[in-house]
């Protein structure tokens, strides 16, 4: 069994092969080619496998070796601590030690996943950058409009009436010039927006996770792709607490002896992920939804403030997406509906109902042992 370390770069690459017993064979700089690599590793006798650390670009080297029928694992940059504690550091010595922590079974590895998901988070990915992009475009025109002084009372500048305003409203030449090619770039995005949101919609329809994960308050269609795309296989985490870990929604901790010190959210793993996640809270909190989240984040913002709050809530729709998702049901959701629709005794008022299916569903989402 021939292991092979891969030092990725963007014109270059290391390639670093050891036998069985650890002994160097290979240690080779050749140009980012997809037949040199596939080349290079077929002059070599037995089978092998290949440990490649998740750096930029890392997606076009696992197609090739996966569609080349080879093992192929991704490294943990984080974790990877032999690489970044090396006396001596450069491109062999980093291949050579990625191939020897692989052979040894102490490799980090980072999750890859299948090519069909890595193409869905692009697609989403994707629309949340054409989504800054236009947000920077609308900026700029509220810019232009603030440089001059022009105050106006549209609720949406770029509507149709806020559109109308601005065809009418006065201004020099020159900035009439750059708000009117402002204005028709965002209507391409707006375009390519529109199209992207389309092919999300195809692919939702065809997924039957998506249906349950929008029983949540906040929690629509795009967002519902979303976490499916970037979570992957929800089998890899063992609770809904992981999953919030993995996502970065949970504090870090500093312990010595007695003294333990809780800090901020990690912030690791997807930041699609808590961006979207924290748009779902926002819309869960408004007034007008109601519900158990939009209870919690008043209760919490009263104490801890509203952005902690906004945390909070963004980890307990996780949470309910995680048993969503491994079991294809909320419990405590379709509990609370039948509730609702059941007649109640004629002890109970309609209001003591509803209260009573609101704490129900509370107490579930706070603690997963109840949900299972």
């Amino acid at each position: 069994m021939n292991t092979v370390g891969l030092d990725l770069h963007r014109r270059r690459s290391h390639f670093a092969v050891i036998d069985e017993h650890g002994e160097l064979l290979v240690s080779r700089g050749v140009a980012n080619d997809r037949s040199t690599f596939l080349e290079l590793l077929g002059d070599l006798d037995g089978e092998t496998r290949i440990a490649v650390e998740a750096t930029y670009g890392w997606e076009w080297a696992a197609e090739l070796f996966e569609d080349a029928g080879y093992e192929f694992h991704l490294a943990h940059p984080k974790g990877t601590k032999a690489i970044a504690a090396a006396r001596v550091k450069n491109d062999a010595v980093d291949a050579q030690t990625l191939a020897q922590l692989l052979r040894a079974g102490l490799l980090p590895e980072s999750y890859a996943p299948p090519r069909q998901m890595r193409d869905l988070r692009d697609l989403l990915r994707h629309r949340i950058a054409l989504t800054q992009l236009r947000t920077a475009l609308k900026n700029r025109v509220h810019a232009q409009l603030a440089r001059l002084g022009i105050q106006h009372d549209q609720s949406d500048l770029f509507g149709r009436a806020g559109r109308a305003w601005l065809a009418g409203v006065e201004l020099r030449g020159p900035i009439r010039r750059r708000v009117d090619s402002l204005l028709a770039l965002i209507d391409d995005f707006d375009r390519e927006i529109a199209a992207t949101a389309r092919e999300i919609e195809a692919a939702a329809k065809e997924d039957e996770r998506v249906a349950v994960l929008c029983q949540i308050p906040g929690v629509g269609e795009y967002t519902a792709m979303l976490v499916i795309a970037e979570i992957g296989e929800i089998e890899r985490f063992p609770t809904a607490r992981h999953l919030c870990s993995w996502a970065g929604l949970t504090p870090t901790v500093r312990s010595s002896d007695r003294t333990v010190r809780m800090g901020h959210i990690s912030h690791q793993g997807s930041v699609a992920l808590r961006w979207a996640l924290g748009q779902a809270a926002q819309t869960a909190a408004r007034p007008r939804q109601g519900g158990p989240l939009r209870e919690d984040f008043e209760r919490i913002a009263k104490r801890r403030g509203r952005p902690i709050a906004k945390v909070a809530v963004s980890r307990k729709i996780l949470t309910l997406c995680f048993y969503g998702l491994r079991d294809g049901e909320i419990r405590c959701l379709a509990s609370g509906a039948r509730s609702r629709a059941k007649p109640t005794a004629g002890a109970l008022t309609h209001t003591a109902a509803n209260g009573n299916a609101r704490a129900s569903s509370r107490a579930v989402m706070t603690s997963s042992k109840a949900t299972r």
